[in-house]
C-alpha cells in the first residue's frame, strides 16, 4: 500500500498533479487548490500526499463538527489500479475521525470549496468510493450559460426598481459591515463569507440591491473562480419584484465583459428561472455520497 503523508498546502507545487488527475478541471486546478488553501475561520484541514500519485484534502467546520467533507482527491493517472486512491481514502478517513467527526462525505464544504461533490464523469472516483462502502445520497447540478447569446439586459428593469424606490449596484467594500450583518441575520455565515470574497477578490463582483440603506438582495461571481456565478438570495420580504433576474443579469454581463464566453451556476437549485431568465442549461451532474467512520 502507498505511503500517504500529511503536507502543507501548497498550490502550485501540488497543482501539475492535480491538474493530471482532474481532465475536466485541469486549467483551473492550481487555482482550486489556491481556493482550498485559504478557507474561512472554524475549518480544520488535512492535506494528504501519496507521493507524486496521489492527493487528498479532508476538511470539518465547527459548527458541524461530527460531519467531515472529502473536498479533493486527485490520483496521477499514470498510478491507478495501484492501490493509490485506496490508501488516500483510508488516510482521509482517519483525518476526518481525528477531527472527531462520525460522518464523511464525498462532497463539497460551503462556502468554501471545489465541486458539489463528484463529477460523474470522473468515473474512477465513483467507483473508488462505491467500493469503500459510501452510500449515494443527493445529486447537484451546475448549469452553464452563453455569455454571448444571453439576453442580459437590465435597463428597464432597473428603471422600474428605480421607480419603487430600488437601486441596484455593484458593492464596493465599505459595505461589507452592512452587507455581512444582513446576510448573517437572513441566510447563514456561509454566505456573508461568500459575498465578502465576491466583493474583495481579484476577478469577482457583488452587485446588491438596496431600499435606502436597507438590503434587500444579492448575487455574486468569481467567489471561488472567475467563471462561476453564485450565490444569490434574495430577503423574504421583497421576493417577487424582479431582483433575481436584474442581479443574475447584471454578474453575468460582468463576466462577459471580463472576457468569459461562458458561465458555470454552481450546485443551482432553481433550475427552471436560469432556463427561463438567461438561457442557462444543465452541464455539471455531481453525485454526492457518505459513510459513517
Amino acid at each position: 500500500m502507498p505511503e500517504v503523508i500529511a503536507v502543507e498546502p501548497d498550490p502550485a507545487g501540488l497543482g501539475p498533479l492535480a491538474s493530471r488527475a482532474l481532465p475536466y478541471d485541469s486549467d483551473e486546478a492550481t487555482r482550486i487548490l489556491t481556493r482550498l488553501a485559504a478557507p474561512p475561520a472554524g475549518r480544520r484541514t488535512s492535506w494528504l500526499r501519496a507521493g507524486d500519485d496521489g492527493l487528498v484534502l479532508v476538511s470539518r467546520n465547527d459548527t458541524d463538527p461530527a460531519v467531515a467533507h472529502l473536498d479533493l482527491i486527485a490520483v496521477d493517472p499514470d498510478a491507478r489500479r495501484r492501490g493509490v486512491g485506496t490508501a488516500l481514502l483510508r488516510a482521509a478517513e482517519r483525518a476526518a475521525s481525528g477531527f472527531g467527526a462520525r460522518e464523511l462525505r464525498f462532497m463539497g464544504n460551503p462556502p468554501c470549496y471545489g465541486w458539489p461533490g463528484i463529477d460523474v464523469r470522473y468515473t474512477p472516483a465513483i467507483c473508488l468510493a462505491e467500493a469503500a462502502g459510501y452510500e449515494r445520497f443527493r445529486t447537484a447540478q451546475n448549469m452553464v450559460a452563453d455569455l454571448g447569446t444571453a439576453d442580459l439586459s437590465t435597463l428597464d428593469d432597473e428603471e422600474s426598481l428605480a421607480a419603487q424606490g430600488i437601486s441596484v449596484r455593484k458593492a464596493v467594500p465599505d459595505e461589507l459591515p452592512a452587507l455581512r450583518r444582513w446576510a448573517e441575520r437572513v441566510f447563514n455565515a456561509s454566505w456573508a463569507w461568500e459575498i465578502e470574497q465576491s466583493v474583495l477578490a481579484t476577478g469577482a463582483g457583488c452587485h446588491v440591491a438596496w431600499r435606502g440603506e436597507t438590503v434587500l438582495a444579492f448575487a455574486g461571481h468569481g467567489a471561488n473562480r472567475p467563471s462561476w456565478f453564485g450565490p444569490m438570495g434574495t430577503d423574504p420580504a421583497a421576493r417577487n419584484l424582479g431582483l433575481g433576474r436584474v442581479l443574475l443579469r447584471r454578474c453575468l454581463a460582468a463576466q462577459r465583459d471580463a472576457g468569459h464566453d461562458t458561465a458555470q451556476i454552481g450546485w443551482v437549485g432553481p433550475v427552471a428561472f436560469y432556463s427561463r431568465t438567461v438561457g442557462a442549461r444543465l452541464d455539471r451532474i455531481f453525485w454526492l455520497y457518505r459513510k459513517e467512520i
